[in-house]
């Protein structure tokens, strides 16, 4: 019994770390990304005259959907890398969630599955239902 117990403590330590690491992983890749659309942005437009903030400006139509942004990856424009490293950091937990569900569904724990679905439909929703598609 000792054995299926200490067995079950070092698979829930495992779920742990994997969930740290992918949270770590997608924090740094996303800084990474916005790290390198902002390099791309002061070198294309950095000799430019200082921007007026008097008058607020915002994103470019191009900038807000996924057809925008992924376009925008693929010619390097810079404002579109941004937009792709703040998705990164969006996406980071609800890959968490996607994750934690599976972890959820192998340990057969039923009560979790149906509140971690709960936890991303919620998410889900609210997330793609602000978007301009």
């Amino acid at each position: 019994m000792k054995n299926i117990i200490s067995t079950h403590l070092i698979q829930d330590r495992d779920v742990e770390k994997i969930v740290g690491k992918l949270l770590r992983f997608g924090v740094i890749a996303a800084s990474l990304v916005v790290l390198l659309g902002g390099i791309l942005f002061l070198v294309q437009s950095g000799a430019q005259g200082r921007p007026d903030y008097h008058i607020f400006k915002g994103e470019e139509s191009d900038f807000i959907t996924f057809d925008g942004i992924f376009m925008g990856i693929f010619t390097f424009k810079p404002m579109a890398i941004i937009q792709f490293g703040v998705l990164l950091l969006i996406i980071t937990p609800i890959m968490r969630i996607i994750f934690s569900l599976f972890a959820f569904i192998l340990e057969k724990d039923k009560l979790y599955v149906v509140i971690t679905l709960i936890v991303l439909a919620i998410i889900l929703g609210s997330t793609f239902g602000g978007l301009k598609v």
